[in-house]
């Protein structure tokens, strides 16, 4: 829900953009085909949850969400800050290159 940020539209759309970009680098990277292209919008993807966990501590401290809603936020995108850090890992020493390299 959106409520507790009031009319504080700026902030409430800055931190729904960085929660959306995790997402859209994500497919953008792996649509460009390449694996070296794939981990550079992991990347990016991952410094988007760092970017959105910044933005919940700053949304505890002016009272938009409580600590428990915080904790249940930040534990998640920390989760998955994790996660995208594993795949970019293992990207990194796989062999395979991407979907425009198959036939190469």
């Amino acid at each position: 829900s959106i409520e507790p940020f009031g009319k504080d539209y700026r902030f409430r759309d800055q931190i729904r953009d960085a929660g959306g970009s995790v997402m859209d680098n994500i497919a953008e990277g792996f649509d460009r085909g390449g694996k070296l292209e794939f981990i550079n919008f992991l990347s990016y993807s991952k410094g988007s949850t760092g970017e959105v966990k910044s933005q919940l501590y700053r949304a505890m401290d002016v009272t938009y969400i409580s600590k428990e809603k915080f904790d249940e936020l930040y534990l998640q995108y920390d989760s998955l800050g994790g996660q995208i850090a594993g795949f970019f890992s293992y990207l990194n020493k796989a062999l395979i290159k991407g979907e425009k390299f198959k036939n190469r």
